[in-house]
Order: C-alpha cells, then structure tokens, then sequence
C-alpha cells in the first residue's frame, strides 16, 4: 500500500551538495526530508570516490617517499603488503565519516529515507523504499543526485574484470597487468594506486594529452613520474575492441597513428568520465529544463525553470566537484528558504591528488590562448625553492597569470606536492581581486612551498631575489 505525505522541504540526494542543502535549510528553520538510494550518507564522494581514494592515495605516496629516502642514505626493506587491511583502514575511514553525517542529521532533526526518488509532477515525489512506495508532495525541493560513471559502447560491462572507479576503489585484488582507459583525474589517481600496490599499470587516452584541458607545462611534471611509474602511456590512443577471455583476461585492442596494437590484460578500468543521473529522476515529470547531455539548467540562484524546485552538483553540469556541489547547496537551501543567495564566484579551483598533485584556479593558459584574453605571467621554479631541494621535490612550479592593465590575478596553476592545500591562497586571491604586489609584498614564511606564490609574484614585478631575471 502506498503511503501519502507532506513535506515543506526535499532533498534529493545526500553527497556533500545534499547534505549541505538539507543541514542549511535544517538551520533555517526548515523540516527537512533528505532522500538518498544508498543506506549510508555521503554520496559517492565519500562511499565510493574523494576519501576512499585519498585513503589509498596516501598510503601510495608515503610507499613511493619512503623509496625516495633511499638517495637520501635511509633503505626501508621491500613492503609487505596486507591489501585486507588496507581495505579496512580506508573502510574505517568511510565509515567515521559516515557516522558524523548521521549525527549531524538527527541533531538538526533532518528525516533521512532510503529509497530511489522520482518525479510525479512538479509537486510531488514517488519514493520506491524495501518496504514499499512513498508518496510525498513537497513544497520546495532541491536535487543533487549526482552522476555515475560513463562507459564505453560495445566493452562488457558485466565482466567482472571489466571495472569502473567504485570497484576499483573496493581493493578486491591486485592484478599484475592493469589497463586504465582514460587520462583524466580517477583514473590516473587509481593508476597510481595500482602501481604502487605492485600492479603493471598502463594508460589509454583518447586525446592528445593526459588530464585534457589542463595546461601542459603543470602535466608534465606528473607524466614524467608516471612514465616511470606505469608500464606504458598511449595519447591519442583508441580503444577500438574489448574481449573477455576464458581465463578471465581482457584483450584489448588499442589503434593510434603507428597502428594497432594488441595487449592481454588482468583487468581493464574504465574511466572516461562521469553522466548526470537525471535518467533516474522520471524528469519528464516535470517542467523541468534538461539540456541535450541531460545536465539540468539551473540560474545563479540554483532555481531551475521550475520555480520551487532547485538543482545543485555534478547533475547539473561541470566542472564536477564535491566543494562546487557543497557551496551551490548552501545558495539553493538559502533562496528557496526566502533569504538573498547566488551562487557568483570567481574561481572554483581543481586538484588531481596523483603525486605530485596538480592544481589550477581562474584563468588558465590554455583557456586564455584558445580565447585570444591577453595575460601577462609570473612563474617560480620549485627548483630554486630551498623546501623543494631539500624534500627533493624540484620538478615543481608555481605560476600566477595577470590582467596585463590592472595586473590583478586571472589564474594560478601549481604542480608539485601539496598543490592542493597551496591553490586556496589563489582561489581567494582572485576572489579578493587581489593584484602582483597584494601577493608579492604578503609575508609568507621560510622555507615553506606556500612561498613560492609570493616568490611567482615577485618575478613578475621583477622585484625577486631568489633568482636571477636579465632586464627586459
């Protein structure tokens, strides 16, 4: 039998955009139904995507310096690996995090269903629970349904040597010989993982680079340890056949300008991006807007074409980030609680947590080429940072671009470890519209990697003395 309620407040959805939605609204006064398909909170980010994977990223990095100190006269014997516990140690972690969300659930006194949601009209919600169908009308309602991973056509997807993110993340087994098919953020993140784990790990990227979009000069650090780490790198690669073998084994057939190439294959992760789950949603429910990628079309407020219903996260379009989601959350819980919001930021920055990271904020040089928007900029070799050297850490750089007039700061771009914790300082930078010498002239401590953004400044006033600039 179906039941039938009311509600003033949904959320469907608990990631980080969801859950910072419903405790937003919650803290506004509202009563708040939070609605999400998994029986824990936290969405994939922290199930099954961002903690589990710096979970194990962690491990990975701590694995590959302890080796490093070998140049440095300390030698560790070779690593006796138990992946069990490791899988326990990054389930510990979820779950901690898991249960800190619940508890901040019931203090807000938010209700928490478990069940798949899906339209009825711009009103009402048909809620599909184990113990049957829940009918809700709402009067507000937010979406954050996040994405899943995307596939390939025509490669198996049932096949359990045939995976995506979430499996991989799960640390069934270690295969000797990986294939990750797609350059981007996840899959060189677990590539490395593998890699350090023991495994073969190569990489297939469609496109001519690895991490598409990003700039070239902050990949090229990355790939240079990657060329070591994994057994082979191919760009402008397709993958133009998968076949399951009786063995278990994946061949898998990869076709580039030297031809075709043929290789056998433990297990093949596909990683070539994330679809909004709005198929999910019986959308067509509503008058809501969905663009031709099946992204939901939201304004600056959150508010879709539907006046009281909201959309926030990776379902309504990139870039697809967890802290993007979080701060859209807060905006659509505060305009459709009646209070002033917009969602109107500068600079949302992007970190690929590989070793080292990468990280970029604002501008990017390959925007503003392909854009003909004129910059000028300042560029500090980590080479010349005393803290690099000494953590051997010198293929690094940390660059800052600048409006040519008003040398305000446009965009930051940082390789090398700890890029992640250092782009903040340019995200609020630009926020602040802060310019050359607001950076240059900011005290930063020595020796520290954090200095090298004040040091990126100075080199464009040509005010450094870390290094030697020939007059212009």
């Amino acid at each position: 039998m179906e039941k039938s309620r009311q509600k003033e407040f949904v959320v469907i959805g608990a990631g980080p955009g969801g859950y910072a939605a419903a405790f937003r609204a919650a803290d506004l006064g509202k009563k708040v139904l939070l609605i999400d398909r998994d029986p824990e909170l936290g969405g994939v980010c922290l199930n099954r995507g961002c903690i589990p994977s710096k979970a194990l990223l962690h491990i990975s990095k701590v694995m590959d310096e302890s080796t490093n100190l070998e140049k440095m006269g300390v030698k560790y014997g070779r690593p006796d690996i138990d992946i069990n516990k490791m899988r326990d140690h990054k389930n510990t972690i979820v779950s901690q995090l898991n249960k800190g969300i619940t508890k901040m659930a019931n203090a807000r006194k938010v209700e928490v269903v478990q069940g798949l949601a899906s339209f009825v009209s711009n009103t009402e919600l048909k809620i599909k629970t184990e113990a049957g169908n829940v009918s809700v009308t709402f009067g507000q309602c937010i979406i954050a349904g996040g994405s899943t991973s995307a596939l390939i056509p025509d490669v198996p997807t049932e096949h359990p040597s045939i995976i995506t993110s979430r499996i991989a993340l799960d640390l069934e087994d270690i295969p000797e010989r990986l294939l990750v098919i797609g350059g981007g953020f996840i899959g060189l993140e677990i590539g490395q993982v593998y890699a350090a784990l023991g495994a073969k790990v190569s990489v297939v990227e469609y496109l001519p680079n690895l991490l598409p979009g990003t700039d070239s000069d902050l990949v090229k650090p990355l790939q240079r340890k990657l060329k070591k780490q994994f057994e082979f790198i191919k760009v402008s690669s397709k993958v133009t056949k998968v076949e399951p073998n009786k063995d278990g084994t994946i061949t898998v057939t990869i076709k580039n300008e030297k031809g075709l190439n043929i290789e056998v294959f433990d297990k093949v992760l596909v990683s070539v991006g994330r679809k909004p789950n709005t198929g999910l949603l019986n959308i067509e429910a509503t008058d809501v807007k969905v663009n031709k990628n099946g992204f939901i079309q939201t304004d600056e407020y959150q508010r879709t074409s539907v006046n009281n219903i909201f959309a926030i996260g990776d379902i309504i379009g990139h870039p697809m980030l967890a802290h993007k989601a979080t701060h859209e959350g807060k905006v659509a819980a505060e305009v459709a609680s009646g209070h002033p919001a917009a969602f109107d930021v500068r600079a949302i920055p992007s970190v690929v947590y590989t070793d080292p990271e990468v990280a970029w904020a604002g501008l990017t040089e390959t925007n503003a080429k392909e854009n003909k928007i004129p910059y000028e900029k300042g560029e500090f070799p980590w080479s010349a940072s005393g803290k690099a050297v000494a953590m051997g850490i010198n293929q690094g750089k940390t660059k800052i671009l600048f409006d040519p007039e008003t040398k305000r700061v446009l965009g930051v771009g940082i390789v090398g470890p700890g890029a992640g914790d250092m782009i903040s300082e340019g995200v609020l930078a630009i926020e602040m519209g802060a310019d050359a010498e607001d950076i240059g002239l900011t005290v930063h401590p020595h020796p520290t990697l954090s200095e090298t953004v004040g040091l990126a400044s100075e080199v464009f006033t040509g005010t450094i003395t870390d290094l030697y600039l020939q007059k212009r």
